[in-house]
């Protein structure tokens, strides 16, 4: 970096050194944060990673930006209409972070893609810092899961944010002590039957999920008589829920990276035991 450079990247990010420490901020701004799904939640997460001065994220998501999309996803603007939203949030992160390193995957991920999308964007550096998993494939979080336990890479995984409305209710947990979430129950359930998932204790998944019951669709919302790529057909969401879900996936990593979770609690003034990193 040039002093110029640096001198801005400091006045930007410089207050993540005040709080996660010098090395523990190093750690986050050197990192490569892969992202899995930018949706209504992947989103959020990268651009709590980038505001945070993550030097490299990989965005892998297939979708394009739809009218849909607006009242829960940030990159979802009226000029981004029909963008790829990895793309879209590439974009995005110029504008405030122009020296992170963003590269696009214009894929879904699947079991048997995987092993390929991963040396695409890992090259010579190695395996990635972490993972965010915010797709929504019972099939594609099971194949991240595994291969995050098997290769010992931080990994969090967030459930289902439709049909729930209390922010307050959204938590971080291991995968055995999560309730409320059929998504992530499936994967629990699929980890132990085929890949040799903890049947007792603790599973080493770490979830971003909420402890809500699930609501459905307003009666007073007939989702006979709309089209099916409205907001309204299926269950509904909120941006105050799908973005504190990756908030909370963003804030996992961080600590993770930044290997302070204890003197993090510590300054925490309700920061429970079962809420540090898994």
């Amino acid at each position: 970096m040039t002093q110029e450079i640096n001198e801005r990247f400091e006045r930007r990010f410089g207050g993540l050194r005040r709080l996660y420490g010098v090395d523990g901020a190093q750690r986050i701004f050197d990192a490569h944060v892969v992202v899995v799904g930018i949706g209504g939640v992947g989103s959020w997460a990268v651009e709590a990673l980038a505001r945070s001065g993550v030097r490299r994220l990989t965005l892998i998501d297939l979708d394009h930006v739809s009218e849909s999309n607006i009242n829960r996803q940030i990159h979802a603007l009226e000029p981004t209409l029909g963008q790829a939203k990895a793309e879209a949030m590439r974009d995005r992160i110029a504008l405030f972070h122009a020296d992170c390193v963003v590269d696009v995957v214009d894929d879904f991920v699947t079991p048997d893609n995987w092993p390929a999308l991963l040396h695409s964007v890992s090259g010579r550096e190695g395996l990635p810092s972490a993972v965010i998993d915010a797709c929504d494939q019972v099939r594609a979080k099971t194949t991240l899961a595994a291969w995050a336990a098997a290769h010992a890479i931080p990994f969090v995984t967030v459930g289902a944010a439709g049909g729930k409305r209390l922010t307050h209710a959204v938590d971080v947990a291991d995968l055995s002590e999560v309730t409320h979430d059929p998504l992530l129950a499936q994967l629990r359930y699929r980890l132990r039957k085929h890949h040799g998932g903890a049947r007792t204790g603790r599973m080493g998944v770490g979830c971003v999920f909420s402890r809500e019951t699930v609501a459905p669709p307003d009666a007073s919302c007939n989702i006979e008589d709309v089209d099916g790529s409205l907001n309204c057909h299926g269950y509904g969401s909120v941006v105050s829920v799908t973005a504190a879900f990756g908030f909370c996936a963003a804030g996992w990593v961080m600590n993770n990276l930044a290997k302070d979770v204890q003197a993090i609690l510590k300054r925490s003034s309700k920061g429970p035991e079962k809420e540090a990193i898994i």
